[in-house]
């Protein structure tokens, strides 16, 4: 058996701060269930629930709380909507001081215990579903992998994943008008004139949510970047019928969706 100095030294490494781990990891990384016992007992380890723990005094953030689900626990998440715009520079992402709000996006169940490890963070959990429509293949939600980036949150840590600039719109728009403003959205695609044409034609023609495809062209057609005049606009299945997004609002012919009066194109 290791010394306990030794032992220390590799649950360390394992183990940066801030992060969270799984006694089934830690068993997959050569400790016995014995030995995870005695760390938890001397306080090497601080249980956050069931099978799960934290190295003791530290705090978790909800970076490290992201990076443990995403390469720990294994699990389809990524930051993403206003959070990762947010990270990549669009908009305002001010950490509040008191409480601060991340959106996370996953195809899976995630685990009740996330809740109140990070006291200072709410997550705002959304299925991918919101923004993509019906049900993908697993090939399709495959695809959509390619649309994550690492965002390097700290200069010695591992970094996380979060969406592209331009998935994470398409997320921000499947909000609108419910939780997201018409303004707010539209102030985001304003400042977005450098997005790759080839990744949005992808996600596109891949969303099947149809009001989040119309109303991404009709906001973007409006800002006349190049890289919308770049889009095959023809290959995306807007769906049929109207969509009243806002009641009263004017009545917007070439993509069949209401918008605000004060908003034309």
């Amino acid at each position: 058996m290791p010394l306990d100095a030794e032992r220390r030294n590799k649950l360390l490494q394992l183990l940066p701060e801030g992060i969270v781990t799984s006694r089934h990891w830690l068993m997959a990384q050569g400790w016995e269930r014995h030995a995870i016992d005695n760390l938890v007992k001397s306080r090497q380890l601080e249980p956050v629930a069931y099978g799960v723990y934290k190295r003791p005094f530290g705090t978790v953030t909800w970076q490290g709380l992201l990076f443990s689900l995403q390469s720990i626990f294994e699990l389809d998440v990524v930051a993403g909507g206003l959070t990762a715009l947010g990270l990549q520079g669009y908009g305002q992402y001010m950490p509040l001081s008191e409480q601060q709000r991340v959106d996370v996006y996953t195809s899976q169940l995630l685990p009740t215990w996330i809740e109140g490890v990070v006291k200072s963070t709410t997550f705002i959990l959304h299925s991918n579903k919101e923004w993509l429509g019906r049900s993908k293949t697993v090939a399709e939600l495959a695809e959509l992998q390619k649309f994550t980036k690492d965002y390097q949150w700290k200069t010695d840590a591992v970094p996380v994943k979060i969406s592209m600039p331009e998935r994470a719109i398409l997320e921000v728009l499947s909000q609108v008008p419910e939780k997201i403003s018409f303004d707010h959205a539209r102030e985001l695609i304003q400042g977005m004139s450098s997005l790759s044409p080839r990744k949005l034609q992808v996600l596109l023609e891949t969303c099947q949510n149809r009001k989040v495809v119309r109303l991404f062209c009709w906001m973007a057609e409006m800002q006349d970047y190049p890289w919308f005049k770049k889009l095959d606009i023809s290959r995306l299945n807007m769906g049929t019928g109207k969509r009243v997004l806002l009641k009263g609002g004017k009545w917007n012919a070439k993509y069949q969706i209401t918008v605000p009066q004060i908003i034309t194109i």
